[in-house]
């Protein structure tokens, strides 16, 4: 029997990228149906009856949304992922692939990059506090089903993303996609927040939606970081966004009043790539390019 696969959250960066190589799943939005109500949840897991699901939906947004509402990061997302999670059971969902972030780490290890088993070792960075601990919770939530039930269920802990699908709005968009916007906007500088010191990993969005199919494709069953293994601080990537943007002469100033956000969080992927044997992670320089030239060709029209 075909697996009949249904994505939440598919107007997203990832289930657009998704739809690129999985053009035959069922690809469902919030304007669809609301996911933090729990009749909706069931409503249509009767009007589709998935074997698959690959949960990708969530309120996310920049440091300074989840800042200004913590309350809403949490109880949306909690929501959102208890409801999935009941009803998959309920409707004996075989296999569950739900997507995750970095920020459910801890603030502060020992040592870097971090592993899977390090995911309790403390609380996650203060900035984003709601949103890490509401994913975090998810993570939970899953490993509790595996135990009790013996469910074929995974999650994934990506690094940060960007990709062509990403939003360019204000305060929602993904660190990468925010400073593509800037540049093309630029004329002599832009301006990011903080010191230009945080260290991150970003992964395009092709990338994660490759692993999810290879999961699906191969019936893949586990927890696993999904990044590349360059870190960068955030002045590096913004003079990688000025080369493959073909703007070297961009001036970057920093606002040393507002916050960096964590450190870093960098995590390790090598009990992936034990799994996906040969798999190449799209590089910077290229990822970046893609992804300017299909904003400017949107913005020259």
């Amino acid at each position: 029997m075909d697996k009949k696969i249904l994505v939440t959250g598919g107007s997203g960066l990832v289930g657009q990228h998704l739809q690129d190589i999985l053009p035959e799943a069922i690809y469902v939005s919030s304007s669809a149906y609301d996911l933090t109500k729990m009749s909706d949840v069931k409503e249509m897991m009767i009007d589709f009856e998935p074997n698959v699901v690959i949960h990708l939906a969530a309120r996310v947004g920049g440091i300074v949304d989840n800042i200004n509402y913590p309350v809403d990061y949490l109880e949306e997302n909690v929501l959102m992922n208890t409801n999935v999670l009941k009803a998959c059971h309920e409707f004996n969902v075989e296999k569950v692939i739900a997507i995750l972030s970095t920020c459910i780490y801890p603030d502060v290890v020992d040592t870097y990059p971090m592993r899977e088993e390090d995911l309790f070792n403390g609380p996650p960075t203060e900035t984003n506090f709601s949103y890490g601990f509401a994913k975090r919770c998810m993570a939970a939530h899953i490993d509790a089903y595996r135990k009790q039930y013996d469910k074929k269920w995974s999650y994934l802990i990506p690094c940060n993303l960007y990709g062509e699908y990403d939003k360019y709005e204000e305060h929602h968009s993904h660190f990468i996609s925010a400073l593509i916007k800037k540049i093309y906007e630029a004329e002599d500088s832009i301006e990011l927040w903080g010191t230009g010191k945080p260290l991150r990993q970003f992964m395009y969005g092709g990338d994660l939606a490759r692993v999810i199919k290879y999961m699906i494709d191969e019936d893949v069953v586990g927890s696993f970081n999904v990044a590349p293994e360059w870190v960068h601080s955030i002045n590096d990537l913004a003079e990688i966004g000025k080369k493959a943007c073909l703007k070297e002469k961009l001036v970057v100033n920093y606002d040393c009043t507002k916050p960096d956000g964590q450190f870093r969080k960098d995590v390790d992927s090598s009990k992936l790539l034990s799994v996906l044997k040969d798999f190449e992670f799209t590089s910077l320089e290229k990822g970046i390019k893609k992804v300017y030239d299909k904003f400017s060709q949107r913005h020259n029209r």
